[in-house]
């Protein structure tokens, strides 16, 4: 059983375990959980009624939230030509080819989303044993494999968040940050729900969305009634 430290145990009576809140009641008490020496990152946790084994049921995509998740993303590039010196006037902190191949495999993951123009597969693709358990690999299908490397860098430092259901079909992702006011925090939250919740598989049957709660680095979790 993990240890819980006695902030969270006191905190922990003041959070409801089954009842589910508002979103605006529950974004209130969750920042009244802001009593730490850092800014905590705030998550949301989707429980959905799909088949994470049947590939007509996998929820996959990215937004990029209405006031960004409170961080600047390391954003990496595999690209050469124009589009190398396009992705660094965008911002990408790192643009390479073999040379970036390279310091990956030797171990170095220090960034936070990396984008390949397609003609940069052949090179990217042997990396997917490195960069795929860390949900880092670039595909087509999230966006992160596209000949407007520019455009992409730019969604993700501007807070782009990607997400894909686990294997117990479950969502999650970062919405923002305690510090964040109210408002912002309840945008970003629906904003990120409406999203999934318009992304239900044709082939689900019965109750899509089953759940919903949203937590903070060190707090525990509030359910919210979707």
């Amino acid at each position: 059983m993990t240890k819980r430290s006695k902030r969270y145990e006191a905190l922990s009576k003041e959070f409801p375990s089954k009842e589910m809140l508002p979103l605006d009641a529950a974004v209130a008490l969750l920042k009244r959980s802001a009593n730490t020496k850092f800014d905590q990152t705030v998550e949301i946790h989707m429980r959905l009624g799909i088949d994470p084994r049947q590939a007509d049921q996998i929820v996959r995509g990215s937004i990029v939230l209405p006031h960004g998740i409170g961080k600047t993303q390391r954003v990496i590039v595999f690209a050469k030509g124009d589009l190398a010196d396009a992705a660094k006037e965008a911002g990408a902190d790192e643009v390479g080819q073999e040379d970036l191949a390279k310091r990956i495999k030797d171990g170095w993951l220090e960034f936070d989303a990396c984008i390949a123009a397609p003609d940069m597969m052949g090179l990217v693709g042997p990396l997917g044993r490195v960069l795929g358990p860390r949900g880092l690999m670039p595909s087509p299908r999230a966006g992160t494999v596209t000949p407007d490397v520019a455009r992409v860098v730019k969604e993700y430092k501007a807070g782009k968040v990607e997400f894909r259901n686990d294997s117990g079909g479950n969502v999650h992702a970062v919405v923002g940050r305690l510090s964040f006011d109210d408002e912002k925090l309840r945008e970003n939250i629906r904003a990120f729900m409406d999203l999934v919740i318009g992304m239900k598989p044709v082939a689900v049957r019965g109750t899509y969305l089953r759940g919903v709660a949203i937590a903070a680095t060190m707090s525990p979790s509030v359910r919210i009634a979707a």
